[in-house]
């Protein structure tokens, strides 16, 4: 159990004028999503909620001055944790159900966890010990006692719907393989990716319930295929189209080879 108790659960970083994130430093980097503030002139876009540990809302509330998106990239729990907190919640058909009725974990802990999945998490490069979160949001925190929360699913989405922020207009690609219902949030105009599990600059997950390496790979080739200028990820930094390249490929390259 985490002794230590943290002073603030979220840091938020402005990337421009228009462009916010947050992240919760004390989850560990398996589970340390990145939140995705898009300020548009009539609504705003918020991009995946993280674990939901303590209030997204509470958080950051200067950010939440207007009406506000809750998309989910996919409903894994690192992405959804926060949803129940907004009243407009945008989630591809294939994981409305999920939105509204999670599944998944519900401790912040692995000694639930079967060898076989730690195993599996290590090779593919995260180490995972016992404990998911390396401090505590207040004292008295049980770790069994997290669970996600259900969210309700407002705007259903399939590929090319279009999210209008007023402004600034959203396309939904369809980006399965890490999770049956993956969404992309492409902004042509400005060549902005929002791609949550799709890809991001980190150890790709694709040996877990729900995730196709087929479909993963036919992403990857639609992914490389875009003209980018900046990818924003549901996990690390964000990277460029030459980054997003490489990336794409050598996921391509390794999967070559398969059976």
């Amino acid at each position: 159990m985490p002794v230590q108790i943290a002073e603030r659960w979220f840091e938020i970083r402005r990337i421009d004028d228009d462009i916010t994130v947050l992240w919760e430093p004390h989850v560990v980097p398996l589970l340390r999503c990145n939140i995705w503030h898009v300020r548009g002139r009539d609504r705003d876009l918020l991009v995946d909620t993280g674990m939901g540990i303590c209030s997204l809302r509470d958080a950051a509330r200067d950010l939440f001055d207007k009406p506000v998106i809750a998309a989910a990239t996919h409903t894994h729990t690192d992405h959804v944790g926060g949803h129940h907190e907004f009243d407009t919640c945008l989630v591809h058909r294939l994981e409305a159900d999920r939105l509204e009725r999670p599944r998944g974990r519900s401790a912040l802990h692995t000694r639930d966890s079967s060898a076989e999945e730690l195993r599996k998490l290590r090779d593919a490069g995260y180490e995972v010990g016992e404990e998911l979160i390396t401090a505590l949001p207040h004292a008295g925190y049980e770790l069994d006692g997290y669970q996600v929360k259900p969210a309700r699913a407002t705007i259903i989405v399939d590929e090319a719907d279009i999210v209008d922020l007023g402004d600034r207009q959203f396309e939904i690609l369809h980006l399965p393989g890490h999770s049956p219902g993956g969404i992309g949030l492409w902004e042509p105009s400005t060549g902005t990716l929002f791609s949550g599990d799709a890809i991001y600059d980190g150890p790709l997950l694709d040996d877990i319930p729900g995730a196709d390496i087929d479909d993963y790979c036919r992403t990857m080739e639609r992914l490389r295929q875009l003209p980018v200028s900046v990818v924003h990820a549901g996990h690390d930094p964000s990277f460029g189209r030459d980054r997003l390249v490489e990336l794409a490929t050598g996921y391509l390259e390794r999967r070559s080879g398969r059976p």
